[in-house]
């Protein structure tokens, strides 16, 4: 219900998702402090993963955009191109 909630819980997402497969943040980026963008790595079950993710706070809301797959299995093309799909109007 409040604006300065939804940009506080761009942080709390971000190290949620990365505890999530024991993720080093390897690259973030923050946008005009109301985006962040990370590049991530870590392990769940044994396997090496890859979070790619893009979250936001406009007005009273947030958003999440992941990418999350196997180390070496994630396509950047790919990646890219899911990541750039998303846009707020």
């Amino acid at each position: 219900a409040n604006p300065a909630l939804a940009q506080a819980a761009l942080a709390a997402m971000k190290n949620a998702l990365a505890r999530n497969i024991g993720a080093t943040v390897t690259d973030e980026k923050t946008q005009a402090g109301t985006a962040l963008d990370i590049d991530a790595r870590g392990v769940s079950n044994g396997r090496p993963m890859r979070l790619v993710g893009h979250f936001e706070a406009r007005g009273k809301r947030f958003y999440q955009v992941i990418v999350l797959g196997p180390d070496g299995r994630v396509p950047p093309e790919q990646v890219e191109q899911f990541m750039t799909s998303f846009k707020l109007r």
